[in-house]
């Protein structure tokens, strides 16, 4: 069992940056696939980007390649999402996911993951 936390979401202005941290707590976070993803109003959860276990391998949305990096401290069983040059279509909530053994996907799809943290809303003004 995985606890996950997100946080540092916040409003800030287009072209701003932001971080996202997601605290994990429960049993051998090292041992779990990490994803992020994000809602929007009226729109179906989407991908956004997904680190492996070891931080070795990382996966973007289109959307997110160049803008945003995924990262991993497994000493503090923490994942990050560093944003940048925010636009107001990446206003979301945005949730961070676990996923444990074998993966036969590039992390994308939501079904993929077993454990799922409360969310936290970005807002990007224009």
């Amino acid at each position: 069992q995985v606890q996950l936390v997100e946080s540092g979401g916040g409003l800030v202005q287009a072209g701003d940056s932001l971080r996202l941290s997601c605290a994990a707590s429960g049993r051998s976070f090292s041992s779990y696939d990490m994803g992020w993803f994000r809602q929007a109003p009226g729109k179906e959860r989407e991908f956004v980007a997904a680190i492996n276990w070891s931080g070795g391998n990382t996966n973007y949305a289109d959307s997110a390649k160049g803008r945003f990096t995924i990262s991993r401290d497994n000493a503090k069983n923490t994942v990050f999402l560093q944003m940048s040059s925010l636009k107001p279509e990446d206003t979301a909530v945005y949730y961070c996911a676990a996923h444990y053994g074998v993966v036969t996907t590039d992390w994308s799809p939501p079904n993929e993951y077993d454990y799922w943290g409360q969310g936290a809303q970005v807002t990007v003004s224009s």
